[in-house]
């Protein structure tokens, strides 16, 4: 899920040098912090979000297979 994620991403923004996504796992959730370039980040957001809601959305819905709950942080 990491790898959809990181391509996703990677796909939006210019500094592709200065994306990471870092996983934090629990018991039944999952964490993914990721982390873009300050001039980046508008790209990854989009306007008021939809892009990161998209984002998330699509992360939720392969994280239902897996019973596990996903979510998705985006950290400045």
């Amino acid at each position: 899920m990491k790898e959809i994620i990181e391509t996703i991403i990677l796909n939006l923004v210019d500094n592709k040098e200065a994306v990471s996504v870092k996983e934090v796992q629990g018991e039944k959730s999952i964490v993914y912090e990721v982390k873009v370039a300050e001039e980046d980040m508008g790209k990854v957001i989009g306007k008021q979000g939809r892009l990161a809601k998209s984002i998330r959305t699509v992360v939720k819905s392969i994280g239902a297979r897996e019973q596990k709950k996903v979510t998705i942080e985006f950290i400045d």
